[in-house]
């Protein structure tokens, strides 16, 4: 009998840009089972995480706080337990929560993140470890052998765990001998189809859990992310030049074994050919990875569960492949890596199947939608669900990109220059309101766009709109300096000052 409380699946695409799925208006099909899913949804056009980087954006998702907020902003940071998660929330209000995870920084790295799950299975490391798993094996050699895998996969655990602290062993396994080895070890991307058909069986079969409990599933999936190896029949469909071309074959291996080229600006832009090349095989790897979330979808409808489940598909960031001179996703705030999807389905109709939002929303507060779907958000989370109308929402987004130390510490031994050109080392904080983005990087560096008519960011405005400028400066300003660890201010300090109501009247952004 299905649960009157709707099951939960947070789906989170690691590493997705908005602009490369068809539903968004990208002209190559990579995506036609998120599109078909996307028409029984609500599609949000201008969806915006938080951070940069996985840490600090599902550290947000998971407590609906900033990053300067619940803190969580190195590899080696940890969430604290004054702050509770939403799986903490839904697990204590009687839902099953499991994970489904594929990105070691999430599943495997102790920060916090894994609180409150009844089950979390890991698909990344060296060996698949359940961190979290409930339940006894019957029989006595089954207990052995699954006491003797979690204690293996603990001290694995461990060993990834120093990795991503460790500045030293950081930068050891950047080597030329270490790459090939920790990312064929790591199982660097997991298995997605693994994980996948593991939370379909718990969504459908519900083994072990409670007659009408709901289950909540977090799946996170790595398809999209480096290194780029998707089946040879998609790269034939969106790169199939890199299956005839020698050079750009070569390039391909430079790039997949060259994880500090992940990390650090281009010394200069990327030649035509191997632009063309990261696009293509970035493209199969979102058509691949699309077409294993069909299965998962049609097996959730064909057995009814679909019809009782609020289905929440986002990403945690996207990816840079060679715009403005940078690769991956450590350090800045433009669209591609912050403009992230964000589709819901929502079967209690909360959200209006079949429509578009074109209003600005952060995904921190996905938190809240999700609490206020379960019937466990207080009056005050209430109010943040994305449920609610437009016009009620945040008039200021904000995002945070506080660089991860490790690797700016690494990109200081082997390129300060580069450091120093783009200000690697500086945090990048920015806000959305009206029709303007405001980037502001260190205490020197601003830069102005209109992310509607200019979504690739090739204009700064910032000389020609010096007001507008100077107001969203002083969004930043009270932004940073009244938001403080573990305290949450849910609407921008002083916003409702008549003076700022005034400027604002004059800077075009609210209407008499």
């Amino acid at each position: 009998m299905v649960s009157q409380r709707p099951d939960i699946v947070f789906l989170v695409l690691d590493t997705q840009r908005r602009d490369r799925l068809s539903c968004y208006g990208y002209p190559r099909p990579t995506s036609p089972h998120i599109d078909a899913f996307a028409e029984g949804g609500t599609l949000f056009h201008h969806a915006i995480a938080p951070a940069q980087w996985t840490v600090p954006s599902h550290a947000s998702m998971f407590t609906g706080l900033y990053p300067s907020v619940h803190g969580v902003l190195q590899s080696y940071s940890v969430l604290s337990h004054e702050i509770p998660t939403l799986s903490e929330r839904l697990g204590a209000s009687g839902y099953y929560t499991a994970g489904f995870c594929n990105n070691p920084l999430v599943g495997v790295i102790n920060n916090g993140l894994r609180r409150g799950f009844y089950s979390f299975l890991n698909y990344s490391g060296l060996l698949r470890s359940h961190p979290n798993q409930a339940g006894i094996p019957s029989g006595l050699w089954d207990r052995y052998r699954q006491f003797f895998k979690r204690m293996l996969a603990g001290a694995l655990g461990s060993v990834q765990d120093s990795f991503a602290r460790s500045e030293l062993l950081l930068a050891l396994s950047f080597t030329p001998l270490m790459v090939p080895l920790w990312q064929t070890a790591l199982s660097f991307k997991g298995n997605t189809a693994k994980s996948l058909q593991d939370a379909a069986q718990l969504m459908v079969h519900r083994q072990g859990v409670d007659a009408e409990q709901p289950i909540f599933s977090f799946i996170n999936l790595m398809g999209t992310h480096m290194p780029y190896h998707a089946p040879r029949s998609y790269v034939e469909r969106f790169a199939p030049h890199v299956l005839r071309d020698k050079s750009a074959q070569r390039y391909l291996r430079q790039f997949n074994g060259d994880v500090y080229g992940w990390l650090a600006p281009l010394a200069s832009g990327l030649e035509t050919n191997q632009k063309h090349t990261l696009d293509g095989m970035y493209d199969a790897e979102v058509a691949y990875q699309d077409e294993q979330l069909g299965l998962f979808f049609r097996y959730l409808k064909e057995s009814g569960r679909l019809d009782n489940t609020l289905v929440i598909i986002c990403s945690d960031h996207g990816e840079h492949l060679g715009e403005k001179q940078f690769i991956g996703h450590s350090i800045t705030l433009y669209n591609e890596l912050v403009s992230v999807p964000l589709i819901v389905r929502d079967p209690t109709g909360n959200f209006t199947p079949g429509s578009e939002r074109w209003d600005v929303v952060s995904t921190r507060r996905l938190f809240h939608s999700v609490l206020t779907a379960a019937g466990q958000a207080n009056e005050m989370e209430e109010t943040m669900t994305l449920a609610q109308d437009p016009e009620s929402q945040d008039r200021q987004v904000f995002a945070e990109a506080i660089p991860p130390q490790n690797v700016v510490n690494l990109l200081y031994k082997r390129q300060p220059e580069l450091v120093m050109a783009h200000a690697c080392d500086q945090p990048r904080r920015a806000v959305w309101m009206g029709k303007h983005k405001l980037i502001e990087t260190g205490s020197d560096r601003l830069e102005l766009f209109d992310p509607f008519n200019d979504p690739h960011e090739s204009l700064n405005l910032s000389d020609i709109l010096p007001e507008n400028v100077e107001f969203l400066q002083e969004c930043l300003q009270q932004f940073t300096g009244e938001l403080s660890p573990m305290m949450s201010s849910e609407r921008a300090p002083g916003f409702d000052d008549p003076e700022v109501q005034r400027r604002l009247r004059d800077l075009g952004y609210l209407e008499d």
